[in-house]
């Protein structure tokens, strides 16, 4: 599959502990002047995580969006997520600090692609669940949002709400349409389609990567994003007896967090298959905890164009503004705040 790409970034410098020092101070100094309120996605560099004032999931990240107070939103995330907060908090001035940081799921269904999708399957007048890894214009398409936390819990919302053989139009990524599908017992049921797009860094976590890793550490445990491209080879392990069910946790990023913060003072490693980002705030809530990355490799090079330096200009001067036309909004606002209100 040929995924739509956006355009690659350039990798900046790695800065000194005296530069991150001063830029942190700089960039507190210029949200408090600006009354802005940091927002930062758990995949970001760890110096834009600690200059951040909440760091968090997109179910998170989208709660702190619609309560904020401040003016200024400054989001450290990428370009979609900054969409979702402009939604969410129209009369805010929503920022982010490189306008180029988009995201390879988000483009791998357009508007035109989703109407077409539902156009097929008119007749039957599907409900269409988009995880909120999308443009507004697709959420302006959409029945109800989900995150990796909530996507099994809105599904089967819709099912009691609508009825058991409710067809449903899933997308953009088939890795959690699959996990969807799997812990609903939806396979064959012909009322389930998935969407053939993913995200480029979690479908590279791959099930060798989990073969590799269990050899290795035989007693860790693993968490799983259920966007990974190996969490259909978990799941199998898991059924087979290969790997104890309890010791296999298929989590959202936010859960990753709930996890470590369950295990403080309990030792051991745990595995994880997701963003390399998620490894500083993990290491923070559990430092005895030895947390591995699945695969080192997968970073996303658009989370990581999002740094202090970019972060401190945009701040001073409210450059990066990201607003969503309001009848796009307006539109796009209704499965954004089911999914908040289902949680």
């Amino acid at each position: 599959m040929n995924l739509p790409m956006a355009p690659s970034p350039t990798v900046s410098p790695a800065l000194t502990a005296d530069e991150i020092s001063a830029l942190t101070s700089e960039v507190r100094a210029l949200a408090a002047q600006q009354n802005a309120v940091i927002l930062a996605h758990n995949y970001q560099v760890p110096e834009v995580q600690d200059a951040a004032d909440y760091v968090g999931d997109s179910l998170g990240l989208s709660r702190r969006a619609a309560d904020v107070e401040a003016d200024v939103i400054a989001f450290c995330g990428v370009h979609f997520m900054a969409e979702t907060a402009s939604i969410l908090s129209p009369h805010k001035r929503v920022l982010i600090p490189d306008l180029d940081a988009g995201c390879s799921l988000a483009d791998s269904i357009t508007a035109e692609q989703l109407s077409a999708w539902q156009a097929r399957f008119a007749p039957a007048r599907p409900v269409t669940v988009m995880y909120v890894n999308t443009t507004a214009e697709v959420k302006a398409l959409t029945d109800y949002c989900v995150t990796s936390s909530n996507a099994v819990k809105v599904v089967e919302h819709i099912l009691e709400e609508h009825g058991p053989d409710t067809p449903i139009l899933f997308g953009p990524d088939m890795w959690l349409g699959a996990y969807v599908q799997k812990e609903l017992g939806l396979q064959g049921s012909g009322t389930f389609h998935i969407w053939d797009g993913e995200c480029h860094v979690h479908a590279g976590i791959r099930p060798s990567d989990i073969t590799a890793m269990r050899a290795d550490h035989p007693d860790a445990d693993f968490l799983i994003h259920p966007e990974c491209g190996c969490s259909t080879q978990v799941m199998e392990y898991v059924a087979a007896g290969d790997i104890a069910t309890e010791g296999v946790h298929m989590l959202s990023t936010g859960g990753m967090l709930d996890y470590a913060k369950e295990h403080v003072g309990h030792g051991g490693t745990a595995i994880m298959a997701t963003e390399t980002g998620m490894l500083h705030q993990l290491r923070m809530a559990a430092p005895d905890v030895d947390f591995v990355a699945a695969n080192e490799r997968a970073s996303c090079k658009y989370m990581k164009m999002i740094t202090l330096p970019k972060l401190r200009d945009c701040l001073r001067d409210l450059s990066g503004e990201v607003k969503v036309d309001p009848v796009l909004a307006e539109r796009a606002r209704l499965p954004i705040e089911r999914m908040v209100a289902i949680g």
